[in-house]
């Protein structure tokens, strides 16, 4: 394995800004590569753990994606009851969404378990969130709008009198 370089703390700031470029141009990888080496000069860095989280989102449904799991992860590194309730569900969020671009024949249903998911963080984020910031009834409601509007995101259930082919 390769050893890294490290970043110089006076290069920080043009970095985050090539970080969110990278977001921007679709490129979640490039980003996320960008945000670690930040992460390795600044630890606890807000700004970057968010764009790193949003990042590793952006590769949700990619071949040789992120992981929920990996978004997951850097949660509870994130300040303050909302933002860690707030971007969980922006996670569960880009979930579902990923699991409406997918293939399966079970999306819908997979769609609407992370949508319920989504839906119950926004909520416990809008209890506690800061003045003036409604960024997650916001949230919410794209979420309820999208349920409304696909008729394959619904609950999903198994009818126990069909028992399986054996």
């Amino acid at each position: 394995m390769l050893d890294l370089k490290k970043l110089s703390p006076g290069a920080l700031d043009a970095a985050r800004k090539k970080a969110l470029h990278y977001r921007l141009l679709n490129q979640g990888f490039l980003a996320e590569s960008i945000c670690r080496d930040i992460l390795e000069v600044a630890p606890d860095d807000q700004e970057t753990l968010v764009t790193l989280c949003l990042a590793l989102c952006d590769q949700f449904g990619v071949s040789g994606g992120a992981s929920s799991k990996a978004a997951m992860e850097l949660i509870p590194r994130l300040e303050g009851g909302y933002a860690q309730r707030y971007y969980s569900g922006i996670v569960c969020e880009r979930m579902a969404f990923a699991a409406l671009a997918g293939t399966s024949h079970a999306a819908g249903h997979i769609a609407y378990d992370w949508f319920v998911r989504a839906m119950e963080h926004y909520e416990a984020a809008a209890a506690v969130h800061p003045p003036d910031n409604d960024d997650a009834l916001l949230r919410w409601n794209t979420c309820a709008r999208v349920m409304d509007a696909r008729s394959d995101v619904h609950e999903g259930h198994e009818d126990p009198t069909h028992p399986m082919l054996e």
